[in-house]
């Protein structure tokens, strides 16, 4: 069978997975799903969060993809069992990759409130890395500005100003962007932060991953025009805003079409 990547998250954000696997990859087959009829996942309950991956992934499947990308920490956080059992495929995820990009003794982690919650990149992150410091920030208003489209805005700003203060006043050295629609923030967490604080982002750790299946990287990917050619892009609304809103990260307008899942869902 041939290789056919699936990736999933509530919208825009999983898209910055994407993104860092096709460039160190190039033109991989790929499918990715946005859920932004129930946009954020983050705000969620974890029985509300288990039910839609559970859905998403059954969609995939139905799909024939050969591995699912998490593309997105909530779910990773709350139903990465739930999407292992229903794949029937290899299953990569975001919060693993990332604990092995620790390089300090005092991280911040950005996230959803959901996520935090969790605990899951504590628990992760101190397991790779005992005695490591860990303080994490929920941010609740990150991903529905982030998904409104404006990167510019004040509200933004104002809300990374007060995100980012606690893990300042912990003297964090790095901060994991625990939630994939963070790294569409760069511009602005590095406008905010001392130029001694690394941001981790852990799409680039799954796209070093995946070198074991898909192989050494494409020389100059970098360098090239994301290759979309062989990637199906859908939404479970609004196809054309989600369009309007990602060509900006992608470098180019994508092809987006709108599939339906169930709703409401129920809990799992």
């Amino acid at each position: 069978m041939s290789i056919r990547l699936g990736f999933f998250d509530s919208g825009l954000g999983g898209l910055t997975v994407l993104r860092r696997v096709l460039e160190r990859h190039g033109g991989v087959p790929t499918i990715y799903l946005g859920d932004t009829a129930r946009v954020p996942y983050g705000s969620r309950s974890p029985s509300e969060i288990r039910a839609i991956a559970s859905e998403v992934v059954a969609w995939l499947r139905d799909q024939q993809v050969t591995t699912v990308v998490m593309a997105c920490n909530t779910t990773n956080a709350l139903a990465r069992d739930v999407t292992e059992g229903q794949a029937g495929v290899p299953v990569v995820g975001l919060i693993g990759a990332a604990a092995a990009m620790v390089r300090d003794s005092r991280v911040g982690v950005l996230a959803t409130p959901a996520t935090v919650a969790s605990g899951a990149y504590r628990e992760s992150i101190e397991a790779l890395h005992p005695g490591t410091l860990v303080v994490q920030q929920a941010c609740p208003d990150f991903v529905p500005l982030i998904e409104a489209g404006d990167l510019g805005c004040d509200a933004l700003r104002s809300a990374a100003i007060h995100y980012l203060q606690p893990l300042l006043e912990a003297s964090v050295q790095s901060i994991v962007l625990g939630c994939t629609h963070y790294p569409l923030l760069l511009p602005l967490l590095s406008n905010l932060l001392p130029e001694s604080i690394r941001l981790i982002d852990p799409a680039l750790g799954v796209a070093s991953q995946l070198d074991a299946l898909l192989g050494k990287p494409v020389p100059g990917g970098l360098d090239q025009p994301l290759a979309l050619e062989a990637t199906r892009i859908c939404v479970t609304s609004d196809p054309q805003g989600f369009a309007d809103r990602s060509t900006p990260w992608l470098g180019q307008r994508p092809k987006v079409e709108q599939i339906a899942l169930q709703s409401p869902v129920e809990a799992f």
